[in-house]
């Protein structure tokens, strides 16, 4: 069964991310919440943590919009690069606690299983491993942002 501040939480998710749409079943009961206005249908396959997630396209969130000609360099400068991906919707935080430092930091070497951050979903903290060796080279999301499932939150360049 579902507990009030877990409902709550959930509609303060959907609304303050472009998810339009959220359906959940648990113990034979059924949640769904939608926001007005437009329907889409959105099929999401979720994978354990465990899985190598392929790299996907920045969102507008990833980077400021450039001109072109800068554009076209930035893509073929990312494009060796392996994008670390939120498996889920949640909360994206850097450390295990607000005084603790940083899983890892721009130029910090990881290795598959390292942990390079944390992200919250319903009360819930999940960690996310780097599931590649090599270099963080950029990190594409702030301390306490929410972020959508897909979404880019690490370069690392490969070694």
């Amino acid at each position: 069964m579902f507990k009030l501040s877990e409902i709550k939480e959930l509609i303060k998710l959907v609304d303050q991310t472009s998810v339009h749409e959220l359906e959940i079943e648990n113990e034979g009961m059924r949640l769904a919440i939608r926001k007005p206005g437009r329907t889409e249908i959105v099929n999401v396959q979720t994978a354990p943590l465990s899985h190598t997630y392929l790299p996907t396209a920045p969102t507008a969130q990833a980077a400021p919009v450039a001109s072109q000609p800068e554009a076209k360099t930035a893509a073929a400068d990312n494009s060796h690069l392996h994008r670390i991906v939120s498996p889920m919707v949640g909360t994206f935080y850097r450390s295990p606690s607000p005084d603790a430092s940083s899983f890892v930091n721009i130029g910090d070497k990881v290795s598959d299983k390292t942990v390079v951050c944390i992200l919250e979903a319903m009360k819930l903290m999940n960690p996310l491993e780097a599931e590649v060796k090599g270099e963080i080279v950029d990190i594409l999301v702030e301390n306490g942002q929410l972020v959508e499932f897909g979404q880019p939150l690490f370069l690392v360049k490969p070694e």
